[in-house]
């Protein structure tokens, strides 16, 4: 396993994906976007030429992606949202809109896998949040959304989880899934709407977890023989979201190396 201050080691390359379609300029918005996985996709984005909202729970992270974005060229702007407050998932399209048509979506934000607390809070949280932000948008883009991401996980889709891992969690990306397969079919297509379902993935909150004996066991198993890179992750995002799968809709995607076949 890497060493965890090996920058090299724990990213990966960052993937020109304009060949996928975009239009230049034209937004999305990423939830999570100021770390982790969220951090790669808004950066594989600015890459395809599109214009970035990155909504962060943790301001410092999002202004520190978007100017990351900034020097690849790319526009954005950051934005302090908790997506469990309506209010402020509001005031965020608001804002959003104003920076530009959003088209597309990816919804990435929610509680860690080992979060602690009520089973049904936390689905609150993990679901409930997904909901809000996604009928606002959908509310105000009516006519401009075009397509959306939703981010699941091989537990509970191919796995059960274990180990560190909390119950709701693998209750929670299931319902991810079954979400986005309601909001595939339920406005004639349009918008599109898919999901990801990462394995393990090297992020800053999943790095700390990897000495464990249990999960280092467990990546064993990857055929391909590590962990993913956020970076990964964000290249399916990406291509998911693009005019480039203009004929999937309602997909689960796995991007875990081959783990959940092992």
């Amino acid at each position: 396993m890497p060493a965890q201050d090996e920058e090299m080691q724990t990213h990966g390359p960052l993937f020109d994906m304009r060949a996928l379609g975009f239009k230049a300029d034209e937004v999305v918005t990423v939830t999570g976007g100021g770390s982790g996985i969220g951090k790669a996709t808004v950066l594989a984005a600015a890459q395809s030429g599109l214009a970035v909202s990155i909504w962060d729970i943790n301001m410092a992270g999002a202004e520190e992606t978007a100017k990351e974005v900034e020097q690849l060229g790319g526009k954005a702007i950051a934005l302090s949202v908790d997506v469990t407050d309506p209010d402020a998932i509001e005031a965020a399209w608001k804002s959003t809109i104003a920076f530009g048509t959003c088209r597309y979506l990816v919804n990435n934000a929610g509680p860690p896998s080992t979060a602690g607390g009520p089973f049904v809070k936390n689905l609150e949280i993990a679901l409930g949040s997904m909901e809000l932000v996604t009928m606002r948008w959908l509310e105000t883009q009516a006519e401009q959304a075009t397509s959306i991401v939703n981010l699941a996980s091989i537990a509970g889709n191919y796995m059960g989880g274990g180990g560190a891992i909390s119950s709701f969690y693998p209750a929670a990306k299931a319902g991810v899934v079954g979400y986005t397969r309601y909001l595939a079919t339920r406005f004639g297509g349009k918008p599109r709407a898919n999901a990801v379902a990462p394995g393990m993935t090297l992020t800053p909150r999943t790095i700390p977890y990897f000495s464990i004996p249990a999960i280092a066991k467990g990546l064993e198993r990857i055929p391909a023989g590590r962990a993913g890179y956020p970076e990964e992750i964000a290249a399916a995002i990406l291509f998911l979201l693009s005019p480039a799968s203009s004929y999937i809709n309602g997909a689960l995607l796995p991007v875990d190396g081959g783990w959940a076949l092992s």
